[in-house]
């Protein structure tokens, strides 16, 4: 039986460095029957010129202040002729011929709103963010017992389910998180497929740390159930960094990196700090300032 048509679709600013190799890796894999679509923002390294040789189907350009992820990826969606979005950053590297196939399967079941696949970290990354990919991805991965996980750098969705709702384009970061909660919430699954293999990582600054991981909690609070109260100085930033440090030094001892460990605590700091402030803040957006709009409405509905 023929294979189902899958669209892939490709996000990719400056990442020519790495685009060669993953527009390569998408030639030699063993499932065949796809398209593809790019929306680049604004590259400006010669990607371009990369993509255009490869001859996807679509190929939109945007500049990179019009870039709000929620938006690209819903008319990545709304491009796809296929029923299926396997969706993978440019400078996310398939492994092997196999990396589609895991991805497309998973996405035949019906009670499958998303799937997402395993990343390795490049070997240039520092021990702190090495440490995260283990968790998150690793054979004894802790992220099988958190409330939830997703990552969207390798991944895909069922068409009929996001045509429910869709991404939130009021969210700059975590929108695939946010999507993912919705999903199951409404009795969907989200699937991990750990035999489709993508080379992907990040060595950020402190800075660079801080903003991520205040983007993140910032999004997280517009969909969170629980008392907001759980985020807070003691648990957050105190408990939190001693716990993550706890792995790190793990980490770096079994790897031979202690030399690694004084920077790991220094960007865990950043990031709790990041987490913090940034659940704070979006709370005052997305929820306070909702609730005040509500009862504001109601206030003028009763006067009428």
């Amino acid at each position: 039986m023929k294979e189902p048509l899958v669209s892939i679709i490709l996000r990719s600013y400056n990442e020519g460095w790495a685009l060669h190799e993953t527009l390569g890796a998408l030639r030699r894999q063993n499932y065949k029957n796809w398209e593809l679509i790019v929306i680049d923002s604004g590259s400006v390294d010669g990607s371009a010129d990369l993509i255009r040789a490869f001859k996807p189907r679509h190929f939109v350009q945007i500049q990179p202040h019009e870039y709000n992820p929620s938006r690209v990826m819903n008319h990545g969606m709304c491009l796809a002729q296929s029923e299926y979005g396997i969706f993978l950053n440019a400078d996310a590297t398939p492994q092997g011929d196999n990396w589609l196939r895991p991805l497309a399967e998973g996405l035949l079941d019906k009670t499958a709103a998303a799937v997402f696949g395993t990343q390795i970290p490049r070997p240039d990354c520092q021990a702190v963010f090495a440490c995260d990919y283990a968790r998150c991805f690793g054979p004894q991965r802790e992220s099988r017992t958190w409330d939830h996980f997703f990552s969207m750098v390798s991944s895909g969705l069922r068409k009929d389910i996001w045509a429910q709702r869709g991404f939130l384009d009021k969210l700059q970061y975590a929108e695939d998180d946010e999507y993912t909660r919705w999903a199951k919430s409404r009795g969907y699954k989200v699937v991990y497929v750990p035999d489709s293999v993508v080379m992907h990582s990040h060595n950020y600054t402190p800075a660079q740390a801080y903003k991520r991981s205040f983007g993140d909690a910032r999004a997280l609070a517009a969909s969170w159930q629980e008392n907001p109260n759980y985020f807070n100085w003691w648990r957050t930033l105190i408990l939190g960094w001693a716990s993550d440090f706890r792995h790190d030094m793990r980490f770096c001892a079994r790897q031979k990196r202690l030399g690694e460990l004084f920077h790991a605590g220094r960007i865990r700091w950043h990031q709790r700090r990041g987490k913090l402030d940034g659940f704070k803040r979006g709370w005052k957006d997305y929820r306070t300032r909702s609730d005040e709009n509500s009862r504001l409405d109601q206030s003028l509905s009763t006067s009428l």
